[in-house]
């Protein structure tokens, strides 16, 4: 049976999360008047757990909120930040929305490529970065900007870019 066509009876086999993540999933849907509500914050802890959103967690989180595998999998497609594949300990997010863009947001996203030796989605073979070119992560104020995980670095040139760069690639060898 694919996943995709899992009905909301079908309850997976255990929790393939940690307690502390089962227990936050089992409150947080308390806090909501409708269970749905709970799905994007759901969907950010469990992709923070175990680095992606896999198979399982999207079965699991649909069992939890009563949905369907294809409604959940109909939010994932929406947003940039919701990852079905492994990314690389740090994901590398470069804005070339207008802003960016007219800052130098896609020549720094071609820099990242070159440096990095990956294209949009692709991870680097040592697995340490990821790079993606998104739409807006709304620092249009401080243009041109990358976000690195959760962290934003604002007004960037290509060689403050190699800088922080460097910075991530040596934080990943401690």
């Amino acid at each position: 049976m694919s996943l995709t066509n899992i009905s909301v009876d079908k309850k997976p086999e255990g929790t393939i999360f940690s307690p502390e993540l089962a227990a936050r999933f089992d409150k947080l849907v308390t806090l909501y008047p409708m269970k749905r509500s709970a799905l994007i914050p759901m969907l950010l802890y469990a992709q923070d757990e175990i680095g992606y959103l896999s198979d399982a967690a999207i079965a699991e989180i649909a069992h939890r909120l009563q949905l369907t595998v294809l409604d959940v999998r109909n939010v994932l497609s929406y947003y940039s930040m919701l990852r079905t594949r492994p990314a690389g300990k740090f994901n590398v997010q470069v804005c070339t929305n207008i802003s960016c863009m007219l800052r130098g947001g896609q020549e720094l996203f071609e820099h990242c490529e070159r440096q990095l030796g990956i294209g949009h989605k692709q991870t680097t073979p040592d697995g340490v970065f990821s790079l993606e070119e998104v739409e807006c992560i709304g620092a249009c104020s401080w243009a041109p900007a990358v976000q690195v995980n959760y962290d934003f670095h604002d007004n960037l040139t290509p060689e403050t870019l190699d800088a922080i760069l460097a910075e991530y690639r040596s934080k990943a060898s401690q």
